[in-house]
């Protein structure tokens, strides 16, 4: 099968299985009255866990249910260690390169609303290899879904979506952070992507040359958002995540993945957010697994379920430690 092919009928995987390349980090929280102003020094409460885009998603795909391999780039530190130990909790499958440089790192500030902005320290994440994604084939090959997002090294990120391809397993891009330079390339690579406002429109300016303010992205018609989908990805599925409104889903003719629409809005989950960190990367995983493991169903049926998983996790603090288990999400939802 030829890269380019997005054909997926004949491929062999295991059902409900999932790979994740990405980070990990160790976040260092701050919780504030307000997010901290320049030359403003605030007084706050602290702790710290585990994070980074990678890790998080992969832990909300296996707490969502999914069989899910990890790979990623650690440092021989207590921060490797402590992944280790959480990937052994949680039953996730983890293939590290071990790295010379620190694991990474994450400082965090969340306010009384919810809020947050977040410093990274790449570390160990920017070091991990196109050689050693590659070695991991035969478990890419074996997947749903692979799902990546942007805080590990471009060519790596591409290399595992290449190989997915070619084997016809299901590609899903987080393109985020919003100031990732995303290459024309592993857009080509990629068959659904879901940015946030902010990472959507740095995309759109990037590739189609269509600037336009994150703020009113969500007030948009649906055929606006749909004609900006069709012209960023034209041959396959935009998510774009709307926090509490939900999400905006445009599709290519030709790939609906069981929708009877090429373009519909899902709304938000209502609970009471504490902390929004890591709530995008909730969406992800979630979504990632309930496709894997479900993947007869209506495009809009795993929509929901992400929808009501991210929802969830905003109502306790942390980023991976916020992820719920299924039985919490359909316990509280139905």
């Amino acid at each position: 099968m030829s890269v380019a092919s997005t054909n997926h009928e004949s491929r062999i995987t295991n059902p409900g299985s999932i790979v994740v390349v990405g980070s990990f980090n160790v976040d260092h929280v701050w919780t504030v009255a307000a997010l901290p102003r320049p030359g403003e020094t605030l007084s706050g409460q602290y702790h710290t866990g585990p994070g980074g885009k990678g890790f998080n998603q992969a832990t909300a795909a296996v707490r969502a249910g999914a069989a899910t391999t990890f790979v990623c780039a650690l440092g021989e530190d207590l921060g490797g260690q402590l992944a280790r130990a959480l990937a052994t909790a949680d039953g996730l499958d983890l293939r590290e390169h071990s790295s010379q440089a620190p694991t990474g790192t994450a400082g965090i500030y969340v306010d009384h609303d919810g809020r947050n902005s977040i410093v990274i320290g790449p570390g160990a994440n920017a070091d991990l290899p196109v050689d050693f994604v590659r070695s991991q084939r035969d478990v890419i090959h074996g997947a749903h879904v692979l799902l990546a997002q942007l805080e590990s090294p471009l060519a790596s990120i591409e290399a595992a979506f290449a190989i997915a391809r070619d084997a016809g397993v299901r590609t899903m891009l987080n393109p985020a952070p919003a100031d990732a330079r995303v290459p024309a390339s592993l857009l080509a690579l990629s068959d659904v992507i879901t940015p946030n406002e902010s990472e959507f429109c740095a995309q759109l300016e990037r590739h189609v040359g269509e600037r336009v303010d994150a703020s009113i992205v969500a007030t948009q018609d649906d055929d606006t958002l749909h004609a900006w989908c069709r012209r960023l990805l034209p041959h396959g599925t935009v998510v774009v995540t709307l926090g509490a409104a939900g999400c905006f889903v445009s599709h290519a003719d030709g790939a609906l993945h069981r929708d009877a629409r090429t373009h519909y809005r899902v709304p938000g989950a209502k609970v009471q957010p504490q902390d929004t960190t890591g709530a995008g990367d909730a969406f992800n995983g979630a979504l990632a697994a309930s496709w894997a493991l479900r993947p007869d169903a209506a495009f809009a049926d795993h929509l929901h379920y992400a929808n009501r998983y991210a929802a969830l996790s905003t109502e306790s603090a942390g980023a991976a430690a916020s992820m719920p288990r299924d039985a919490d999400v359909r316990k509280r939802f139905g």
